[in-house]
């Protein structure tokens, strides 16, 4: 089967190398693994991979210098590291040196997994003119509020308006100020993304602002921050609604003034950084309970773009679930396949909950999964989700997860056992997944006996 690209993850902990192996192969994607960085330097030059997953702290060779290697081999190889709240300052030491994104372990969830996989491979395998299309990324549709934020997307762009995008976890926050920028006169400049909630409190101003050799403990040299680095470029600020009260008032201060004083300074710098914010809070409630400040949210809402969930633009799904099929099917060698029409019913009941997001992952899954020349029910893989209130899905009482997601495991590898007649090699094709690993899980849940 041929696959939608080439991953190759570089990590020491063999059993995270068999986690993001098992959850990136039944993503549908060839991956190769390496516990030594040597070994990675030469997998890197040998099997031409599209994305790269990085650690960052290994012994004999430091991921920063395995960074280095990386792209002066391939400038424009997509690296994504992987990070540990202990190695926070080699994270943005990483993103300075081009990485594409970090992800900090242990993972949110193997969707955040996914997500920043699927838009490393889109950056890489876009040209520069259409990355700069929101038209030809996720921001599809036709109801009136997809019209109506692309509209704005046209008339924000040739300003320097701060933007603030409001929408739910995945309906393409990012996408959208990315289409801002590279249709503004700032394209050619760096675009860098951050999300306040990823960084601990403690470290997010100093990473934001920059500090002062002696500024705190630890602090033995000056440090650009963050956004004097995105220099003459857009900065977003994602989540911007979990951003401390003290780090606010900072932020008012750079957007007011245009100068940035960076951590146990007393000299100001001038910047030249156009701001898009982001946020799945609500902002107006956050000023009423004095949570978020009333000048910080005037000053960063000058022009609101709402997104939308999935779930209240439904019609836009078919468009959608077309474009992603058509995509993914182009990548993993299976031009020409086709949505039944049952599985077309099963999207347009299902409410979404994690957006456009989870639509495009259903999508790349079912192409994997795929056989013949159309998608059918038990591709998405939609049947054990129950289409309530979110709220709903979790009882009183709470649940445990590992467990829970463990026996989902479970019933699926039954499943595929019991189609497949017990053939190991055919129900590992059937899950998208190596057969080492579906012998692992067979092992792991027990079924030898079964």
């Amino acid at each position: 089967m041929e696959r939608c690209g080439r991953v190759l993850v570089v990590d020491d902990e063999r059993s995270l190398l068999e986690v993001l192996e098992i959850v990136l192969e039944r993503s549908g994607y060839d991956v190769v693994t390496r516990d030594r960085p040597e070994d990675g330097l030469v997998a890197f030059r040998e099997t031409r991979p599209d994305i790269v997953l990085l650690d960052l702290v290994m012994p004999s060779i430091s991921g920063l210098q395995l960074l280095e290697q990386f792209k002066k081999i391939d400038p424009t190889i997509p690296v994504i590291v992987i990070t540990a709240h202990s190695s926070w300052d080699n994270a943005l030491e990483a993103m300075r040196l081009g990485a594409f994104d970090f992800i900090k372990k242990p993972f949110a969830s193997n969707d955040q997994i996914r997500e920043v996989v699927s838009r490393a491979l889109a950056q890489r395998a876009a040209p520069d003119t259409q990355r700069a299309s929101p038209s030809a990324s996720e921001i599809l549709g036709n109801s009136p509020a997809i019209r109506e934020a692309l509209g704005l997307v046209e008339r924000a762009a040739p300003t320097d308006t701060t933007v603030l995008i409001t929408g739910e976890s995945g309906t393409g926050k990012e996408l959208l100020s990315r289409a801002v920028h590279y249709r503004s006169p700032r394209a050619g400049g760096p675009f860098l993304s951050v999300n306040c909630a990823a960084f601990p409190e403690t470290l997010l101003e100093s990473e934001l602002f920059g500090h002062k050799r002696g500024a705190f403990s630890g602090a033995s040299s000056d440090k650009q921050g963050l956004i004097e680095v995105c220099h003459k470029g857009t900065f977003f600020l994602d989540e911007v609604g979990e951003l401390s009260l003290s780090t606010q008032v900072k932020l008012l201060r750079v957007l007011e003034q245009r100068t940035l004083l960076r951590v146990g300074d007393t000299s100001e710098r001038t910047i030249d950084v156009r701001f898009i914010c982001a946020t799945n809070r609500n902002l107006e409630d956050m000023v009423a309970n004095g949570s978020f400040r009333a000048d910080l949210y005037y000053r960063i809402n000058v022009l609101p773009i709402h997104l939308p969930p999935l779930r209240e633009r439904k019609k836009d799904i078919p468009l959608l679930a077309a474009h992603f099929l058509a995509r993914c099917s182009q990548r993993q060698g299976k031009p020409g396949l086709r949505l039944g029409t049952a599985v077309q019913e099963q999207l347009m009941a299902y409410d979404w909950p994690g957006n456009v997001r989870e639509l495009h992952n259903v999508v790349q899954r079912a192409v994997t999964l795929a056989q013949g020349d159309t998608l059918r029910g038990e591709h998405l893989l939609l049947s054990t989700r129950r289409r309530v209130p979110h709220a709903d899905l979790l009882p009183a009482t709470g649940i445990d997860l590992e467990q829970a997601l463990a026996e989902t495991e479970r019933r699926y590898l039954v499943a595929a056992l019991d189609r497949t007649g017990g053939h190991v090699t055919n129900a590992a094709k059937l899950l998208g997944i190596s057969f080492r690993a579906m012998r692992y899980k067979i092992q792991k849940h027990d079924l030898v006996r079964e």
